[in-house]
């Protein structure tokens, strides 16, 4: 691998991972749509569920992917409902370099109100308009860890920190321990700060947001395997 098209697994195998704005160019020749990450496991048809005070989010590995910035992507659906009506749709892209890492590559959002589509604000493509993918998941997980998990600026600015690999977490799917908890926030919402945790094999079980203006917490309810 020489130059740019080797950036991404380069910084992954070096144990780098991508922060900020920096330009990364993704090999599609070391992405794969089939990800297994131990702490994020995508499997096609894999079904997670959860509850957040009124809201109920649901989410599913799909069978079908996408090609962004020449790479294979797996796509979720993720939908949001409150009392029984849709106020969020968003496919999200991921694949899965050789080096374990679980990467981003954008989404497609859609948020509404009484029904009616009000905003796509927050929907990106790597490679398009400067957003750039980040990391969801390091291949190995460990304390002190950071890593930009989406950008395009002014719109997608996630990062995060792993606090942890050795918690625990109780919700209403199980109990679970070995968690990787990390610290996720944006410079575009600096009173916005949540607390997630990943279980082995699961993945999100469960979202802390202890700061701004949607405090609570996005538990698991259920997980289905897929395969």
């Amino acid at each position: 691998m020489t130059g740019l098209a080797s950036v991404a697994v380069a910084l992954a195998l070096a144990g780098g991972l991508p922060q900020g704005s920096e330009p990364v160019a993704l090999n599609p020749a070391d992405f794969s749509s089939t990800i297994d990450n131990p702490y994020w496991p995508m499997a096609p048809g894999t079904r997670w569920v959860y509850r957040e005070g009124a809201a109920r989010v649901r989410m599913i590995v799909l069978r079908r992917t996408v090609r962004i910035a020449g790479v294979q992507a797996r796509v979720v659906h993720d939908v949001v409902t409150r009392r029984g009506r849709v106020v969020e749709d968003t496919y999200d892209w991921y694949a899965q370099d050789r080096a374990g890492n679980v990467w981003y590559l954008g989404e497609d959002t859609k948020e509404f109100e009484d029904g009616r589509l009000v905003t796509r604000r927050g929907s990106w493509r790597a490679g398009e308009d400067g957003a750039q993918a980040g990391v969801v998941m390091p291949a190995q997980p460990a304390v002190g860890q950071s890593y930009r998990q989406e950008f395009r600026e002014g719109e997608a600015e996630d990062a995060a920190r792993i606090l942890s690999i050795d918690d625990q977490a109780q919700v209403p799917a199980g109990h679970f321990r070995d968690v990787v908890l990390t610290r996720e926030a944006s410079p575009l919402e600096p009173r916005v700060l949540e607390y997630k945790l990943y279980a082995r094999g699961v993945g999100p079980v469960l979202a802390l947001a202890v700061s701004g203006d949607e405090r609570g917490q996005e538990e698991l309810v259920r997980y289905v395997r897929g395969r």
